[in-house]
């Protein structure tokens, strides 16, 4: 099937991650986390992150969410994150549901928050008829594919924890991001003083899982349980940790989101000079955002299926993959030119 630019998540698994599965498809080994495989890929996600690491895999990236911002909230709590934020917008109100809090979205041009434009909501603490600020989320990269560097994060962590608040970072593209910078994991993480981290490998070349990861802050009481009962507890969890093993090892994560990446400022730069196209946002990962004639829209998404970002202004988004090739973007501009 023809290769598109909806999402990292319409690309296949990289054959390492396979590769990984079928070394473990044999035998048995006990259910639920109690095996050596998963046993190894907590161990390398403490070297990527640091030794105090405590990591829980779970199925999917609303689930890892969901559950990292359950477990320092209550249901009287508030969660701040940006407008655009993939819990404000694309989890079918999840959070909502299954933490009881109130999210407050923050207006942003470029999908980052700062605490400037956070201070306005911290109010009423103490005061019973509000909802209390408890913690604060961002993605990295942000939706709209730009990256927060190290200190505007370490700013926002030092900002919640004077409140009293916590740090969750939505990591689903964390790897982009860290390609971006040329920085260790840990570096835009942990040393940030991020407190709990959604880490995905969905989007880099794994098939399914996510990791919930605890970096400046013990793991609260009762979090298993509440993993378990939200049905987010694999049993046959080593096909989960097998894929993380394939993906940490000889930094196979940062190969895959190095390429993605490139691919995006490919696609950029042979976009930049076509009349009609406009840029919207910095290409600092691996997605493109552009303004676009509306006529070529319908054409364009049916050889080359893609998502509108914003109908109300014809501003699509393309995204590239670990498996993105430079004829895949040759084709695709050519098809844009012929139909301008």
């Amino acid at each position: 099937m023809k290769r598109g630019f909806a999402s990292d998540n319409n690309a296949g698994a990289h054959p390492s991650v396979l590769t990984a599965i079928r070394k473990i498809n044999s035998g048995h080994m006990i259910g639920y986390g109690d095996d050596p495989v998963t046993a190894e890929a907590i161990q390398l996600l403490k070297g990527a992150f640091g030794q105090q690491t405590e990591a829980f895999f779970c199925y999917n990236g609303t689930g890892a969410n969901v559950l990292s911002l359950n477990a320092f909230t209550q249901s009287y709590h508030s969660i701040i994150c940006a407008e655009t934020a993939h819990i404000n917008v694309d989890e079918c109100g999840a959070p909502e549901k299954f933490t009881g809090c109130k999210v407050i979205a923050i207006p942003t041009q470029n999908g980052k928050i700062a605490p400037k434009a956070i201070k306005p909501w911290l109010h009423g603490f103490g005061f019973e008829h509000h909802s209390q600020p408890g913690i604060i989320t961002i993605t990295q990269t942000t939706e709209l594919g730009t990256v927060y560097r190290p200190q505007e994060i370490r700013e926002l962590a030092d900002f919640a924890h004077t409140y009293n608040m916590k740090l969750h970072m939505d990591g689903a593209r964390l790897s982009n991001a860290a390609a971006f910078l040329d920085l260790p994991l840990q570096a835009i993480t942990t040393d940030c003083g991020v407190d709990v981290l959604s880490f995905g490998l969905t989007k880099n070349g794994g098939i399914f899982g996510e990791a919930v990861v605890f970096l400046n802050s013990q793991v609260p009481k009762g979090f298993k349980y509440f993993r378990k009962q939200s049905t987010q507890l694999h049993s046959k969890m080593r096909f989960i940790s097998a894929q993380y093993c394939a993906l940490l090892e000889n930094d196979l994560w940062l190969k895959n989101a190095a390429h993605a990446n490139e691919m995006a400022q490919i696609l950029r730069n042979s976009l930049a000079d076509i009349p009609g196209i406009t840029i919207t946002q910095p290409v600092e990962s691996n997605g493109v955002f552009a303004i676009v004639p509306p006529h070529i829209i319908e054409p364009l998404m049916k050889d080359f299926f893609f998502y509108m970002w914003d109908e109300h202004r014809n501003e699509v988004r393309w995204m590239t993959s670990f498996d993105t090739t430079t004829k895949d973007i040759e084709d695709f501009v050519t098809r844009i030119k012929e139909l301008l």
